[in-house]
């Protein structure tokens, strides 16, 4: 819950409309913890009567500047994974399985059935917003005789405080993020890929978030996460001065040339400790995190300020104590006391049954993109790792940093720029 950081049919180039259209979105900071999610205007499953695509019909072009699924809206649900090449790939098999992986992305988001592989599972359904984000691992450099070409800011994420990291679900070579608004969209997309990867990379691990359904509320609005707090007010949005330079790769100082117009993303798995958590009064739980539950405006604001209203980390309350408490999430987690680090969060809510001693294993799927890890999820995360006081209802399970490619080129593939650079 990172209160602290941040489609059409086109092809899409810089900032889509749809992006522009915008408002930040769900987001956990936690300890750099719980991540956030883009909630930008998208059809709802009425629109279709009104002239506008349904929900299912709603289509996110795959070729483009970017990669689609970082500034798109967040969808409903996803699919997180990530392959170990195999030992003889190297880089002839990386290039033959993302060319295979980008003609089915293509294809798959543009509501066609795979070519090689279909199994339909999502034959009746649309395109449903799919998307497919693919990252880099740093081993994968080695693996695939690219050592030379391997970005700097793919060092090793430094140990935190409080870190109880499963390394077999973490990591990896090749990751994937499948986004969709139907369940059985995502899961048809990835087993496709699964398949198509046999011989030239096996699965490592894998799980399934969820995020608000569209059209669930009223009007669009941030969504709430586990802990039942609006989430991601303060993710930065594709309007903001410096947007791009916070979120998006450039060639210089030592990034390399084929990273421009990519990004590096930071997964988290963080499991919320809600037994612990839902035993506070609603009034200590607000000054965990530094803001109100109704309507997630920062403590030390009128009533009716709304999660919007700029946070005041001076305001009193009646006692002259600090409205917003030393070692609340927000305050921590603030750009300002980060030096302006900033992150885009796109974090997804899991559920995954009980654990042996009957507590939840749920939380957060924390997906952070950024310019460079070591400006922003890095130097945010330590800090919150030594003083948030939300930290205390989090556990970071699971760890991976990878490297986001830029866009395919129109008939290209992902990673193109590397390979064939």
């Amino acid at each position: 819950m990172t209160d602290s950081t941040t489609g059409g049919t086109t092809a899409r180039t810089g900032l889509t409309r749809r992006a522009l259209l915008g408002t930040a979105g769900a987001g956990l900071v936690v300890g750099a913890g719980v991540a956030g999610a883009v909630a930008l205007e998208r059809p709802t499953a009425g629109d279709g009567a009104g002239g506008g695509p349904a929900l299912g019909a709603a289509r996110v072009p795959f070729f483009g500047e970017h990669q689609a699924g970082i500034l798109e809206p967040q969808q409903a649900r996803v699919q997180l994974a990530a392959f170990d090449l195999s030992d003889g790939a190297g880089r002839d098999g990386l290039r033959g399985l993302l060319r295979r992986w980008s003609r089915t992305a293509a294809r798959l988001t543009a509501g066609e059935p795979a070519e090689e592989f279909e199994n339909q599972v999502a034959l009746d359904a649309g395109p449903c917003s799919l998307t497919l984000t693919f990252g880099f691992g740093a081993a994968l450099f080695d693996k695939a005789g690219l050592a030379d070409h391997r970005p700097a800011a793919l060092e090793p994420l430094p140990a935190f405080t409080g870190d109880a990291l499963d390394p077999a679900r973490g990591d990896g070579d090749l990751f994937v993020q499948i986004g969709a608004d139907d369940a059985l969209v995502a899961v048809h997309a990835l087993r496709v890929l699964q398949r198509q990867a046999a011989g030239t990379a096996s699965l490592r691990w894998q799980c399934a978030g969820f995020a608000r359904t569209p059209g669930a509320t009223p009007h669009p609005m941030t969504g709430r996460n586990l802990m039942g707090q609006i989430d991601g007010s303060n993710n930065p949005k594709p309007t903001d001065d410096g947007f791009a330079t916070k979120v998006f790769a450039a060639a210089g100082g030592d990034q390399p040339a084929w990273t421009t117009g990519g990004s590096y993303l930071v997964f988290r798995r963080i499991r919320m400790l809600l037994d612990h958590w839902e035993a506070l009064p609603v009034d200590r739980q607000e000054r965990v995190v530094g803001r109100r539950k109704s309507d997630g405006a920062p403590l030390g604001t009128p009533a009716g300020a709304g999660e919007h209203a700029a946070v005041d980390l001076s305001a009193q309350d009646g006692d002259g104590a600090l409205a917003i408490p030393s070692d609340a999430h927000i305050r921590v987690a603030a750009p300002a006391s980060n030096g302006g680090a900033a992150m885009l969060r796109r974090g997804f809510s899991y559920h995954d049954g009980l654990l042996a001693d009957g507590s939840p294993d749920a939380g957060l799927l924390f997906l952070a993109f950024q310019a460079d890890p070591r400006q922003g999820f890095t130097p945010v995360q330590r800090k919150l790792s030594r003083g948030d006081g939300l930290s205390r209802f989090l556990r970071h399970e699971a760890s991976g940093l990878y490297v986001v490619p830029p866009g395919a080129p129109q008939g290209g593939y992902v990673g193109q720029q590397l390979l064939d650079g």
